[in-house]
Order: C-alpha cells, then structure tokens, then sequence
C-alpha cells in the first residue's frame, strides 16, 4: 500500500554557510566574516523537507558517512518525523562551503565524498519505490538506477538536472528518463533545442525551466512555446539568501501538481516556494506552508 507522497532518492548533505560581501572573492590572505552556520543542506534534502512541510509525507534513502556530519543529518531527520533509509560508505558525507553576499548570489564548492563508480544495493531505494506515489531523484551517479527501477514499477518520476548545459553527458539518463524534468536555465546554451531534445528522446511531460529573478518557463510536449511564469516578490520579505529556492520551487510544484494536475498553477506555487525560501539566510532553514502558500497564490 501506498504511504509516501513523495521519495526523494539521493542529495542529502551538510552545508557550511559563510556570508562574504561580494563575489568573487579577493585574493587576500584572510579575511574576518560573520559567524560559519552549519545546517543541513543539499538538493534532495530540500525537497524533502519542502514536501514534509507543505502536509504531505515524504521519505528519504540516500548513503551518508558515519561521522559527525552523518549523525547530524539522522539527528535532523528523526527530529523532523521524516521516514529515512540510509546506508554509510567509508568516504564520508557530502558535503559544501557555500559563499552568500549581503544581495543573496551564491557560489557553492561541493565535496561529492563517495567514489563516482560507488553504486550500492538496490535494496536502498526499492522497499521504498514500493511504498511510494512519486519519486524524486537527484542526479547522484548511482541514483540513475533507482530511477529505472521506478520507472519500471510504475511511479511517476522527476529529477533536477540544475546547472545543465544540455550537453554534458552524465546528466542524459536523468534527463531523457524521467516523467517530469527540472533544470536551471544559469547554463543552458539553447534551451528551446535542448527541451526539443529531451521531449524526442525522453519520456518528460513537460521541462520547467527556472530562471531565478526571471520566473519560470513550463515547456509541455503540446505546444510550440512554453508558459511563462513570472517571478513572486513577497511583502515584507526580501531576498537574504537563495540557497534552496530551487529545492523549495520543485518541492511545492510537486505537491501541487501531484493533488490538482494542473501545469500552470504548479509553477506558480513552486515560484512562491522559492521565493518563500530566498527570504531567509541559510540552506533549507525555511519553507513555506500550506496556509501560507494558498494565501500567496490567492493574492
């Protein structure tokens, strides 16, 4: 029986936040900076936590290390009710130093940890799949398995490729094998060839493409053009820190969509949500709820 809304497969980790004036950075030999926050962070972990947070049930099954950050993610976890599968590995856990300034830009240094060629059992993400309604797959190199094994048992599938080029090969799996694809447009060389290319070779229903202070653009196998959606300001809150906007856009473009199947009201509740998240410093310190959600959209 069904019991998850949605399972997020992969990208948990721990974020290390450290708040700079400007970007880049000059070449000094040190520099003072406003306390390091550690939280944590990475892009399946937003998702998660947005889903959780928005009422309906998520899980979670990903490898982490047995070390301190490891223990502070089951910590979080279990404090949070959020079902989790985990397994370790001997490298450790991911994990990242992310540069914010005062205007919110951010540039993330990313220690991945597990070796590429790790792929572990199946048994991580299966038992899940089964109980399971939608399934979230980050683009860790061994989660295209579980991708697959959803796939063929019948789920419906997202994935964000983030800041694809549409080219580079790693991310082809992902992009061509799941139902609904999201992908930041920070990279993209050609966009309108690039969907063109996923509808031909995928299985996508449809491509968002999230354009931060731009809105979004929702690309569906049917039309010529995409919709396009525009960005959400929200009073009183201005944008601090955009670590997780695009967690939290995919996180209620998903429960939206999943309860009311409707393309263009999903992509406007996913803006909010990513607005929503830019509002507060950190990584996933802050998603938006149902309340507040149906508020925004109704303004």
């Amino acid at each position: 029986m069904t019991q998850t809304d949605v399972l997020v497969v992969g990208g948990v980790g721990v974020d290390h936040i450290v708040r700079v004036k400007s970007l880049p950075l000059p070449v000094v030999d040190s520099m003072m900076v406003p306390p390091i926050v550690t939280v944590v962070g990475h892009t399946g972990n937003g998702v998660a936590l947005g889903v959780h947070t928005l009422g309906r049930a998520s899980a979670m099954a990903d490898v982490i290390g047995d070390d301190a950050e490891g223990r502070l993610i089951q910590d979080a976890y279990s404090a949070a009710g959020i079902p989790i599968t985990f397994v370790t590995h001997i490298s450790g856990t991911r994990r990242s130093v992310n540069l914010v300034t005062e205007e919110g830009q951010r540039m993330s240094l990313y220690d991945p940890r597990h070796p590429f060629e790790f792929i572990p059992d199946s048994s991580l993400w299966r038992e899940g799949i089964e109980r399971s309604r939608h399934v979230h797959v980050s683009i860790m190199n061994w989660a295209r398995y579980a991708l697959r094994d959803a796939v063929a048992a019948g789920r419906s599938t997202s994935t964000d490729l983030h800041d694809w080029d549409g080219v580079a090969d790693y991310h082809k799996d992902f992009a061509y094998g799941a139902d609904y694809v999201f992908v930041s447009a920070a990279a993209l060389r050609d966009e309108s060839g690039v969907v063109a290319d996923i509808f031909a070779r995928g299985r996508a229903q449809f491509v968002v493409v999230m354009a931060g202070s731009e809105g979004a653009r929702v690309w569906r196998r049917s039309d010529e053009l995409p919709l396009r959606i525009s960005p959400i300001s929200i009073p009183g809150r201005p944008v601090v820190d955009s670590n997780g906007a695009g967690d939290s856009f995919v996180a209620a473009f998903l429960c939206h969509y999943l309860d009311h199947g409707d393309i263009f009201g999903a992509a406007r509740a996913g803006a909010v949500g990513g607005a929503w998240a830019c509002g507060t410093l950190g990584t996933h310190t802050s998603f938006v709820d149902v309340e507040t959600l149906e508020r925004l959209l109704a303004r």
